[in-house]
């Protein structure tokens, strides 16, 4: 037989070099796929790093309480560069939305849990200082806010309340329209449980599928609020082509605001600067990245914190005040609440806040550098058992008081993350405000 020759030869390594490569591309993306599967939907034995637990000497305890536990989920990366806004003054805990209505920067979300937790729920965060409430119909809990408003004895005038509709699953302009002025028409008769006969904003949780059913629902917003039965108008998880879709008719009365995930670990520095361009504020759901901000994130939130005699969650969220937007968040744990609202009597640096936003949380780094290890190897399925195995035993040292605490679902709805309906004895912590 003669020997190959050299061009063959060069053929057949090329040939064997581009199967590999293929190879390669394909275990990459099923290792990916794994482990953003088995992040969204179990813990990892990472933990903030705040010292909101203190014990009686002055010890952070071993165990880190719910709020401390990084719950793995959307790692976004970060930009390389982030907006100061000027409003850094200390102070400062209300801005004024287009139109003129004064707008608490700190609001409390009501997440899914039963009319009865709501209704407590609502009147500790009164107790403590909230004035603006975020009550999505998402929750299914706006009859047990209202009561809980009523039976706190607070003027009404005194807080300003946000309730929201679903009818992003509309087909065509009318079906938007009657869907939507039907969930208006429900928001009303929920909140009259309480005697509140007048929103202060309804929002509208997600863009319907193009421009023509954005307008039917539009529409219906637009008459709820000549009938006077709301203030304002909002919107959330709109991009800027979204927004544009009501902007197109110069007639339209524009939203004053958009409810976006923007957190640490989910920031978009566009996301401030194009609505601000529409006139519209951010509200960031999630703002604490749904109980994660990421290691590196959360230990230099830890260590700005220091300076100020502040948590790294006070951090988090006051970045997120200094960038231009404001949030809701929620607790069930009254302290929580409380040091969610004092972060008004301190001011970030410019260069802290840019130090904050140049943090990346990117995980496709990690597994494309993973994968140059784990694939040559074993292969793409002994690299997937490896890394499998490896969360797997991550999540093995979790402490198991803190796996029966948190339960996290995910939403019917897409790009939110929701917590189970909970016993009222239960102590679910979610701390994010996410609906």
């Amino acid at each position: 037989m003669p020997a190959p020759s050299g061009a063959s030869r060069h053929a057949a390594a090329a040939f064997f070099c581009k199967q590999r490569l293929q190879g390669r591309r394909v275990a990459l993306w099923l290792l990916l796929s794994l482990i953003l599967y088995k992040v969204s939907s179990r813990w990892c034995c990472c933990y903030v790093h705040t010292q909101r637990y203190q014990a009686a000497q002055g010890a952070v305890p071993s165990i880190p309480g719910r709020r401390e536990a990084v719950v793995a989920g959307a790692l976004l990366p970060l930009p390389v560069k982030a907006e100061v806004s000027s409003n850094t003054a200390v102070g400062g805990d209300r801005v004024v939305l287009k139109g003129g209505l004064p707008f608490p920067k700190a609001s409390f979300g009501l997440q899914v849990y039963s009319d009865e937790t709501a209704e407590r729920l609502t009147q500790m965060a009164i107790d403590v200082g909230y004035r603006n409430f975020f009550a999505s119909v998402l929750a299914g809990n706006q009859k047990g806010f209202a009561r809980g408003v009523k039976k706190s004895g607070i003027p009404r005038e005194e807080l300003f309340i946000c309730g929201s509709v679903v009818s992003q699953l509309a087909q065509d302009f009318e079906d938007a329209y009657l869907a939507t002025k039907k969930g208006c028409a429900q928001n009303l008769e929920a909140f009259a449980e309480g005697g509140i006969t007048e929103l202060d904003m309804i929002m509208l949780d997600y863009p319907a599928k193009d421009c023509e059913t954005i307008r039917g629902q539009w529409k219906a917003f637009e008459e709820m609020l000549a009938a006077g039965q709301t203030k304002s108008l909002a919107v959330s998880n709109f991009s800027p082509e979204q927004l544009d879709c009501i902007f197109a008719d110069s007639d339209a009365t524009p939203p004053v605001l958009n409810q976006l995930p923007y957190s640490l670990k989910s920031y978009d520095d566009k996301a401030v600067r194009e609505n601000g361009k529409r006139g519209i504020l951010v509200q960031a759901w999630g703002p604490l990245g749904s109980g994660s901000l990421g290691i590196s994130a959360s230990k230099l939130a830890e260590d700005i914190g220091q300076k100020y005699g502040k948590t790294a969650a006070q951090v988090a969220l006051r970045w997120i005040v200094q960038t231009g937007a404001t949030f809701t968040t929620q607790s069930k744990n009254k302290d929580h609440l409380k040091e969610d609202l004092q972060i008004f009597d301190f001011a970030l640096t410019d260069e802290e806040v840019l130090q904050l936003s140049d943090l990346s949380t990117s995980l496709a780094g990690r597994v494309s550098a993973l994968a140059d290890v784990v694939v040559p190897v074993g292969g793409a399925v002994g690299g997937a058992l490896l890394i499998s195995a490896v969360l797997d035993s991550m999540d093995s040292t979790k402490p198991q008081n803190e796996a029966a605490d948190v339960k996290k679902a995910t939403s019917t709805e897409p790009g939110r993350e929701r917590t189970k309906k909970v016993k009222e004895d239960e102590d679910d912590d979610d701390d994010d405000g996410a609906l």
